[in-house]
């Protein structure tokens, strides 16, 4: 790799704190400590760190609490010196590590807007041009006009990454951030953040291995200060979950992505025989559903068409506030055309809280042979029937679409991000992203 290539080169990196077992030890430091007597006991957070990360590239960064993942951010940001190595950056970088840390507890949200921006280079007639922007992001209504010690810990992180988001920032490093505050927020930094990898550098440090997977290309993996593996982000999740496990044989399921196959449907007539069991338990997973949103609707240029409603069904046709994993329901969703719509296609996808698409459908396998075409003014509506997924405990949130032509060459109607949330409760699920109805499970001996 060329060094017009790299975008973070670390070499030989090392950090060594002193800790000082009383106050007045550090006055003997500095008293007789230059003949070589230490006063102090040394601890190793980071030592010997070598690696490379390209431009463009998003790095995962894993390991248990105390493994110096923070340590090693702090210095990459330049909120901390290295005792040893070497550290070249190429490009700005801008960072979320602790919460509230560059903030001023005293100042205002506005107050810190500007604080923040001009230490990453931005003011004067630029930081006017983005404040509203920066204020929209955020969205903590007047909080912004109060001294931030008054926030909590969401508002916080809402603050920083909306000032991040607008910085012009060639690398950035994300530590944690997204576990705090609510999905719509999650989500919306998710889209960002995706969209920034289309050019930027990532850092991403997430204690979720699935969001690893499916955010990062590469990952290292420290522990004790050291790194004790880098590669793709498959195999270092895979070896680092197995080591928490105490189990080096244990697989890692590859993040689901919505695809579609050519098989036809097949009418379930069939429950999970533990579904009787597990409704009479606490094991039922009880899922909260919020009302359709489309105030996040992206739509084309030219308004074609809009979305209504969107809501689950029971069997019985009865509109659902809440659903069971592992149950029959139907979703719908119900549009507008503004304009006559030639082969139209309605889709939506689940997604977590990280922003992952867990499942999903659309309706141009179904319709593939026949035109679906809609005329101008007229109120449609889509349905989708299957088994709902054992979901574990959570946020979620589904995205409907509307688009024309076909599945590989289509041209997108309207977009609404987040058009419902829901909350699992409780669950009967194990293992993996989503819990399946199982037909039949039987031990034979």
């Amino acid at each position: 790799m060329s060094s017009n290539e790299i975008a973070i080169k670390v070499e030989d990196l090392s950090k060594v704190y002193q800790i000082y077992k009383e106050p007045h030890d550090r006055l003997l430091q500095g008293l007789f400590g230059r003949g070589g007597k230490k006063f102090y006991d040394e601890f190793s957070a980071l030592q010997g760190i070598n690696f490379e990360v390209a431009r463009g590239e998003t790095l995962g960064i894993i390991g248990r609490n105390g493994s110096g993942k923070s340590t090693l951010l702090q210095i990459i940001a330049g909120t901390l010196n290295a005792s040893s190595g070497d550290l070249r950056i190429a490009g700005k970088v801008a960072a979320i590590l602790e919460l509230g840390a560059g903030f001023n507890p005293e100042f205002t949200g506005i107050e810190n807007i500007g604080l923040s921006a001009s230490f990453y280079g931005l003011s004067g007639a630029i930081l006017e041009q983005r404040l509203e922007a920066i204020i929209a992001f955020a969205d903590i209504g007047e909080f912004i006009h109060r001294p931030v010690k008054m926030y909590s810990s969401g508002m916080y992180v809402r603050l920083a990454f909306a000032i991040i988001a607008h910085v012009d920032a060639d690398i950035l490093i994300i530590d944690e951030a997204l576990s705090v505050g609510d999905i719509f927020f999650t989500q919306k930094c998710m889209r960002f953040l995706r969209e920034f990898q289309e050019a930027g550098t990532l850092l991403f440090v997430s204690h979720d291995s699935g969001a690893i997977l499916n955010f990062c290309d590469r990952a290292i993996w420290l522990e004790d200060g050291k790194i004790r593996m880098t590669g793709e982000s498959k195999e270092v999740v895979k070896r680092y979950v197995a080591t928490l496990n105490k189990n080096e044989t244990i697989e890692i399921s590859e993040p689901l992505v919505q695809a579609s196959v050519d098989t036809p449907a097949i009418e379930v007539s069939w429950r999970d025989e533990r579904i009787f069991s597990i409704d009479d338990s606490p094991l039922r997973n009880e899922i909260k559903v919020f009302e359709f949103d489309g105030s996040s609707a992206i739509r084309s240029k030219e308004p074609v068409v809009k979305i209504l409603d969107a809501y689950f069904l029971a069997e019985d046709g009865a509109r659902l506030s809440g659903v069971v994993g592992g149950k029959l329901i139907e979703l719908v969703v119900t549009s507008e055309a503004v304009q006559k719509i030639d082969q139209v296609i309605v889709g939506w996808g689940v997604k977590d809280r990280l922003g992952q698409t867990l499942f999903g459908d659309n309706t141009y396998l179904t319709y593939a042979d026949r035109d679906v075409n809609i005329k101008g003014g007229t109120i449609f509506s889509a349905r989708f029937q299957f088994l709902m997924p054992v979901l574990p405990r959570g946020e979620y949130s589904i995205d409907v679409a509307i688009a024309k032509g076909t599945q590989d060459e289509h041209e997108s109607l309207q977009w609404v991000y987040d058009a419902m949330v829901f909350n699992a409760l409780t669950t009967s699920h194990a293992l993996g992203l989503i819990g399946i109805p199982m037909k039949k499970i039987e031990i034979n001996f």
